[in-house]
């Protein structure tokens, strides 16, 4: 098989592992690592959105790994896709409203950013088509493919859950900065 003979739908499950792959690197070395967010009490704000992008892109992996969405089941896919875009957005204006991001990190989220375009541009006529058939779950296999995506899913929803814990710590750590501040 060539590049060139890949379909759509076979193409869709590629871009959202790579979009795993970056967005773990992303978040290990420069969330984690080099910036600590999870210990910054400003950066509360940031890993709330984090917490939402985790959980959808964990849907979104989970949903496509072994499954076809059709008819009117393709709302759900369209959702996922709506709320990564949306979700992202919000979190490159946080991010850029509230620290210096390493340069590293401005060049991940632009490979992030270009291939969500990717996944959106696949994305589209494949909801288009599989809007046309009947309402139904139809099991697609995609070989390890659909192994590797169901991992990422679980990896992300597992960070999602980090991620809103560390998010109630900050804003703990907020309630009683703001108590310890006041006459």
């Amino acid at each position: 098989m060539t590049f060139s003979s890949i379909s759509l739908e076979g193409l869709l499950p590629i871009l959202l592992i790579m979009q795993g792959i970056i967005g773990g690197i992303d978040t290990l070395v420069n969330h984690e690592w080099l910036v600590r967010l999870p210990h910054r009490v400003e950066a509360k704000r940031e890993i709330g959105l984090h917490v939402l992008r985790e959980a959808v892109y964990g849907l979104l992996f989970g949903a496509v790994a072994w499954i076809t969405w059709q008819g009117a089941w393709v709302i759900v896919i369209g959702a996922l896709l709506l709320g990564a875009i949306v979700i992202d957005a919000a979190d490159e204006f946080e991010e850029n409203k509230t620290r210096v991001l390493p340069q590293n990190e401005r060049m991940l989220h632009f490979m992030l950013i270009l291939n969500l375009g990717f996944i959106t541009l696949v994305s589209v006529p494949l909801l288009v088509e599989w809007s046309q058939g009947p309402t139904a779950l139809v099991v697609r296999e995609h070989g390890a493919i659909s192994w590797i995506l169901s991992a990422l899913g679980l990896a992300a929803a597992a960070w999602s859950v980090r991620d809103l814990l560390a998010w109630i710590g900050l804003r703990k750590k907020t309630v009683i900065s703001a108590l310890h501040a006041m006459p």
